[in-house]
């Protein structure tokens, strides 16, 4: 049903907390697979998304993996990004009704600091959830996800995302 896509470099402990997120879903069966897309990491990223049982690419195009995706669904994260509760069931009922990309509700627990709201954020801070025949659509050569993500208008899900910062800023 939904492929969960996360682009990582070096982030090791950030997405050990990502895929322990992700498998109460692969347990109700929501997320049929995971793929890391490695850009050159030198830590043990490899090891950890080995140990989840997640495909990890270290040489990618975006039509291939987007081609070797078990879900008919996508939903790109950054490395530290934590869908909460509630997360399942919304993505389940989304996918299976609508037809446009979402991202999730910003979490309510950690607000940006005051500061840094004003500050552009990253186009996947809040995940993204596309249908993959979208995404094969816009994809192109060299295409990362974050330019995928840029190419579409989105709603929001009433569920809450601790975004990747949260856990970048707390180390």
């Amino acid at each position: 049903m939904l492929t969960v896509l996360i682009e990582c470099r070096d982030n090791e402990p950030e997405l050990a907390y990502t895929l322990a997120v992700l498998v109460s879903g692969a347990v109700d069966g929501l997320v049929s697979d995971v793929i890391v897309l490695d850009n050159g990491s030198r830590d043990g990223s490899a090891r950890v998304a080995d140990a989840a049982g997640c495909r990890f690419v270290d040489k990618w195009d975006l039509h291939e993996v987007l081609r070797s995706a078990r879900g008919e669904w996508l939903m790109l994260l950054e490395p530290g990004a934590r869908p909460q509760a509630g997360w399942i069931e919304e993505v389940l009922e989304y996918a299976s009704l609508a037809k446009v990309p979402a991202r999730f509700s910003p979490s309510r627990s950690f607000p940006r600091p005051f500061l840094k709201r004003w500050k552009r954020k990253g186009v996947l801070e809040l995940g993204f959830l596309m249908p993959k025949r979208q995404a094969a659509a816009l994809a192109k050569p060299g295409m990362g996800l974050s330019a995928l993500a840029k190419a579409s208008s989105v709603r929001k899900l009433r569920s809450e995302l601790i975004p990747a910062w949260v856990i970048r800023e707390g180390r």
